[in-house]
């Protein structure tokens, strides 16, 4: 039996777009809300395709970071005092997406879950969100560099 979940998920994190010309190259922060959807085959045993506290702390692990590009001199500084998350390229919505989904495929993958994110969300305010539908040859692309 083939079966969708959705799950959502609210973190708060800083980030800054080094390339971005704008307010937005500044250091900031976001009340992100993630939404994921997930299909496959659920566990025959426990009838679970994956459990919905796995999808939280995968997420989580974002929440109260402080998230850059990895090639920001901000890193190094910032280190001196606390975690950087860092991601290959600027952390956009769009890129916070494919990097979350790419997050989530390592688990399900590790855990011989039959799952496929077959879409997620990126809120970065109530009003703009990046979607990744289906997945695509940048998420193994970027797998590949990180």
């Amino acid at each position: 039996m083939k079966v969708g979940i959705y799950k959502e998920v609210q973190i708060d994190a800083s980030h800054r777009l080094l390339h971005y010309k704008g307010k937005c190259a500044n250091l900031h922060g976001h009340r992100w809300k993630v939404e994921v959807w997930v299909e496959g085959e659920p566990d025959a045993t426990t009838n679970i395709l994956i459990d919905y506290n796995v999808i939280k702390e995968i997420i989580g692990k974002y929440d109260h970071q402080i998230i850059l590009n990895r090639e920001d001199p901000m890193v190094p500084c910032i280190e001196k005092f606390q975690h950087v998350i860092t991601t290959p390229g600027d952390p956009t919505s769009e890129l916070l997406a494919l990097v979350i989904r790419i997050d989530l495929n390592e688990y399900c993958k590790s855990h011989s879950i039959e799952a496929v994110i077959s879409k997620i969300k990126v809120w970065e305010s109530p009003n703009s969100y990046a979607e990744l539908k289906s997945p695509d040859t940048c998420a193994e692309i970027l797998d590949e560099d990180r």
